[in-house]
């Protein structure tokens, strides 16, 4: 019975931690503050698709961090549900098709911000919306979904 109970934990503790949940930055510039509130100091400014996991609630408040570790907390109305990735490695290649064969349409910083179009084979296709540049990039130098 014992047995039947820890397997029971470790089931649901792993459906936790692949339910977490993402959102992104829907306005141009957003506030990422130090506690759930308006009157709490601004931590950082968070650009258009900026990607962030949810770590907890609080009424219209989403407390959250970042590829970097970074926590704070947004206005649960300033995000949505649009799958974006960040740039985690130094610099990627973004490629014409998913794999290091296909030719390199442009490189990309870390911190960047990419639009996600659709995933394959340890690949992502992704937009960089302001450059106007869609290519492949290595699902492994990227956080987000």
């Amino acid at each position: 019975m014992k047995q039947l109970v820890l397997t029971m934990i470790f089931l649901l503790s792993c459906l936790g931690v692949s339910q977490a949940e993402m959102v992104s930055i829907a306005g141009e510039m957003v506030n990422m503050r130090s506690g759930p509130g308006e009157n709490y100091e601004v931590v950082w400014e968070l650009g258009k698709g900026y990607p962030l996991k949810v770590i907890d609630k609080q009424d219209d408040w989403l407390k959250v961090t970042d590829y970097q570790d970074d926590t704070g907390w947004v206005q649960k109305d300033l995000v949505d549900r649009k799958a974006y990735f960040v740039v985690k490695a130094k610099i990627v290649n973004i490629r014409s098709g998913p794999g290091e064969k296909y030719k390199l349409v442009r490189q990309a910083q870390n911190g960047v911000v990419l639009r996600t179009l659709e995933t394959k084979s340890g690949w992502v296709k992704v937009k960089h919306e302001e450059e106007d540049v869609t290519g492949w990039v290595v699902r492994s130098a990227l956080w987000g979904w």
